[in-house]
């Protein structure tokens, strides 16, 4: 039987992978601006149809009053909502403002918590 050799190929469990807290904060950066610009469209009707009238805003507010899809305006405000946070932090960094690895954990530890709060205040709003 032969020896294992030292550059054979290693493979990765991926559920196991931990991502630092800066990773989660730039990758919810990415994934939150692909959401708004492809919601930008849907975002942009809805805008021009609430406009036309009173009754076609209230059409558009029955629609919107359905669970699933008031889970949709709420996962739209946490991408709004994380976005412009996590970018703010990227661009405070890029600064030099809070760039030590104990303030960059705190900040992406603060967009990320404050985009959720934003989210749930929003779907309080509402489901109320």
């Amino acid at each position: 039987m032969r020896a294992r050799s030292a550059s054979a190929p290693k493979f990765l469990k991926l559920s196991q992978i931990r991502f630092p807290i800066g990773a989660i904060a730039s990758i919810g950066h990415r994934v939150s601006g692909v959401l708004l610009v492809v919601s930008l469209p849907l975002l942009a009707f809805a805008l021009d149809r609430s406009l036309r009238s009173e009754s076609e805003f209230e059409a558009l507010r029955d629609l919107v009053s359905e669970p699933w899809r008031a889970l949709l305006l709420v996962i739209l405000v946490w991408a709004a909502a994380h976005h412009v946070l996590a970018g703010v932090r990227h661009l405070l960094m890029d600064i030099g403002v809070g760039s030590r690895l104990s303030q960059a954990r705190t900040s992406a530890w603060a967009a990320i918590l404050a985009a959720g709060i934003i989210a749930v205040a929003a779907a309080v709003r509402w489901l109320s």
